[in-house]
């Protein structure tokens, strides 16, 4: 664990009162994972690496943003990670939608804990009204769903200017080539910190983007 998190930094610095925010919601993704489906062991082992980093690194991707909607938390990432690195941004906002209540549960403590700045909302992704939600300014999904899903979520804020970010993998190309044609939309893909072979999608409304 302790070299992962040195990996991890290497990748992706933090300042050190996020590094230790960080490290005190791994001590309770430690605790919480065996009772609750949270990552499994194999997973847990490269967390700082896997899931820390890989979701820290998106926030320099949106980097004025300020509100942030994370669909499908899950174990928080990436958002739990990006409220945490935003826990000293007067106005920053990040709302955790995840539809499992014990995940939830999971999340409202670590943002208690931490003093991050997250909205969990125990709830679908559907039945989330997005204007109650608004204004935002990225919108971010780590493995929810097909990436035309992900945009069909995502539109109604990326319409108002949102930036949607979504880490694909090494898969990135060909999940791109499945989206039906959207002139609308501006999209393109930033290689990931983590691996050169793999891809963030970025996508923005392609008359109201916001930088």
């Amino acid at each position: 664990m302790t070299a992962d998190r040195a990996r991890a930094l290497a990748l992706v610095p933090l300042a050190p009162e996020t590094e230790a925010r960080i490290a005190v919601y791994v001590d309770l993704l430690a605790r919480w994972r065996t009772v609750t489906n949270l990552i499994s062991e194999a997973s847990f082992t490269e967390v700082w690496t896997r899931h820390i980093a890989d979701s820290a690194q998106l926030l320099a991707l949106a980097p004025h943003a300020r509100r942030w909607v994370d669909m499908g938390s899950g174990a928080g990432f990436p958002g739990m990670v990006i409220a945490i690195q935003l826990a000293d941004v007067p106005g920053a906002r990040v709302h955790c939608i995840e539809s499992d209540r014990r995940k939830c549960a999971f999340l409202s403590e670590v943002a208690r804990a931490v003093g991050a700045p997250a909205e969990i909302h125990p709830a679908r992704i559907e039945s989330i009204d997005p204007q109650a939600l608004a204004p935002v300014d990225a919108v971010a999904a780590r493995a929810l769903a097909p990436l035309p899903r992900l945009i069909e979520f995502a539109r109604v804020w990326i319409a108002d200017g949102a930036v949607a970010l979504f880490p694909r993998g090494r898969s990135a190309k060909a999940q791109l080539e499945t989206l039906s044609a959207a002139p609308d939309l501006a999209i393109d893909l930033v290689a990931s910190k983590l691996d050169p072979e793999a891809a963030i999608l970025r996508a923005r409304s392609a008359s109201k983007a916001r930088p």
